[in-house]
């Protein structure tokens, strides 16, 4: 993954731009540290409602295991 700082990517974008469009992933920073990342434009996937119609069982609402609390609740 490249890494630019500002004053690059403002003066190098249309060729920045071709490097993503390509499949690269480039990590804009300003004074050494990361501000942005330039990716890929992808299409979102739509969701669909009831995928998991019928995969849920009722053991999902039961409350958890003391065991398993001690985990989340610190």
């Amino acid at each position: 993954m490249k890494t630019v700082n500002v004053h690059e990517a403002k003066t190098q974008f249309s060729k920045l731009l071709a490097k993503v469009h390509a499949g690269e992933e480039i990590i804009i920073s300003k004074a050494g540290i990361p501000w942005a990342k330039l990716t890929p434009y992808t299409e979102n996937k739509r969701r669909v409602p009831g995928i998991a119609k019928g995969k849920v069982t009722d053991s999902f609402f039961e409350p958890l295991p003391a065991s398993e609390l001690e985990h989340w609740e610190g």
